[in-house]
C-alpha cells in the first residue's frame, strides 16, 4: 500500500498565529511542513527567507522541506542548511541547478528538483537517479490559490513508472491547487507526496481533511 505524505504549505497559514498553525499541522497528522520560498526574480512574488525558515524549524517537530523558487538556488543552500531544513527542492529551470544539488547533498540535505507545468521529465534525466524527491507543479509557480492544472499529471504517471522500473527511492510530489477533489487524481496518477496550501488551512476539521486526502479514491 502506498503511503501518502501530506505537507501543508505554510505560505497559506495565518502568520499572526504561526505557532498555533504549526501545532495544528502536527495535530492533523501531517508529515512535513512545506516552505514556498520566492525571490521576486524567478517568480513575480516574494515570500520569506532563511530567518523565517529557522523560526519554523524551531516551532515544529515536523521535518521542514523548502521549495526554492529562486533564480540562483546555489547561493541559498548554506543559509537554509543552517536554518535546519530537512531538504531543499530546486527548480530545473533555475540557473545551475546541478551546482545547487551538489551543495545541498554535500551538507547532508535531502534533495529534489521541481518542474513547472510545461517542463518535461526529460529535463531532469541526468539527475533523477540521485534525487530524493521530484516535485511536479500543477500551477504556475509564484502565487497561492491558483486553479489546478490536470495536464502535468501525465508527468506524475511518467515519474511513478520510472520510479518503479528503476527501483528508485524517490518521492513523487505534486504542488498546486491540491484539495479533496484534485488530490485523489494526483494519487491515482502515482503521486505519494502532496503539498497542500489553502485547502488545508481553510478546512474546518484539518485532521479529517488529511484523513480524507489520504484515503479518498477515484471511483
Amino acid at each position: 500500500m502506498v503511503v501518502i505524505r501530506v505537507a501543508p504549505s505554510i505560505l497559506a497559514a495565518d502568520f499572526g498565529r504561526l505557532r498555533d498553525e504549526l501545532a495544528s499541522c502536527e495535530a492533523a497528522g501531517c508529515d512535513f511542513i512545506h516552505l514556498d520560498v520566492m525571490d521576486g526574480h524567478f517568480v513575480p512574488n516574494i515570500s520569506f527567507g532563511p530567518k523565517i525558515a529557522a523560526d519554523i524549524v524551531r516551532l515544529t517537530r515536523l521535518p521542514v522541506e523548502a521549495h526554492l523558487m529562486v533564480k540562483c538556488p546555489a547561493r541559498f543552500v548554506q543559509a537554509f542548511a543552517d536554518a535546519g531544513v530537512w531538504g531543499i527542492t530546486f527548480h530545473a529551470e533555475s540557473e545551475c541547478p546541478h551546482e545547487a544539488l551538489f551543495e545541498a547533498e554535500a551538507r547532508g540535505l535531502k534533495i529534489g528538483l521541481a518542474l513547472k507545468p510545461a517542463t518535461p521529465v526529460s529535463a531532469i534525466e541526468d539527475h533523477i537517479e540521485g534525487l530524493d524527491l521530484v516535485l511536479v507543479m500543477t500551477v504556475e509557480p509564484g502565487f497561492a490559490g491558483q486553479d489546478f492544472m490536470p495536464g502535468p499529471l501525465d508527468k506524475v504517471a511518467e515519474l511513478a513508472e520510472t520510479k518503479h522500473n528503476r527501483g528508485l527511492d524517490l518521492l513523487v510530489a505534486v504542488d498546486g491547487g491540491v484539495n479533496l477533489e484534485t488530490g485523489p487524481l494526483c494519487v491515482q496518477a502515482g503521486a505519494d507526496f502532496l503539498a497542500v496550501g489553502s485547502a488545508f488551512f481553510k478546512a474546518r476539521d484539518r485532521k479529517e481533511f488529511v484523513r480524507l486526502l489520504r484515503e479518498k479514491r477515484i471511483a
